[in-house]
Parts: C-alpha cells; sequence; structure tokens
C-alpha cells in the first residue's frame, strides 16, 4: 500500500535512486517510448544520484489507473522518497528532465 502518495521499490520493482528517480511508463509498440528510454537513461547517467526506472504499462495496469497514466510515455520524477513532483505525458527534451531534476535536487 502507498504511503502518502510516494511510491518505493515494491510499487518500481527497482530501488529509487539516491536523489531522485525518473519513472517512465511506456508500451510495447510506442515509438516515442524508445527515444525516451534513450533521454531518461543518459540523464541518469549524467546526474549522481539519480535513477531511471521503465515500466511497462500494460503490466501493471493498476498502479496505471491509481496514478492516472493516460498515454504512454508518461514521465514521473520522484524525489529522494519517492514522492512524486512532476508529471508529464509525451517525449521529453533532455534540457526539460534536467529542469525537472533540478526543481528536486
Amino acid at each position: 500500500m502507498r504511503v502518502h502518495g510516494r511510491l518505493g521499490a515494491g510499487d518500481l520493482g527497482a530501488e529509487l535512486g539516491a536523489r531522485a528517480t525518473l519513472v517512465q511508463f511506456s508500451s510495447a509498440f510506442c515509438q516515442p517510448c524508445r527515444a525516451t528510454r534513450r533521454t531518461l537513461a543518459e540523464v541518469a547517467r549524467m546526474v549522481d544520484g539519480v535513477a531511471h526506472v521503465e515500466i511497462d504499462a500494460e503490466r501493471h495496469l493498476a498502479l496505471v489507473r491509481e496514478l492516472d497514466i493516460a498515454r504512454t510515455p508518461t514521465v514521473l520524477v520522484l524525489d529522494r522518497e519517492g514522492r512524486i513532483v512532476r508529471k508529464a505525458a509525451g517525449q521529453p527534451r533532455r534540457a526539460d528532465v534536467i529542469a525537472a531534476l533540478g526543481q528536486v535536487l
């Protein structure tokens, strides 16, 4: 069960980043999801303490519904405690991801 709108390792199937986590909801045939995966992985490698976790939306429908994910890709930016601080649908630009992380770090 989620505690006060936080996502944890049990929800994500992976550990949270030490400073922030980029959570990507994807689907199998989503072309923008592939580009988003590359962008988020690149940012996670560039910024110390940031993790990138990709979640298959089709396999995690309960979580998708709970978080009101309407399309893929959707990206959540979590702080170190797992609180959702930003949510955006569509393929993000690297500069926008870095700016969103700036609000958390």
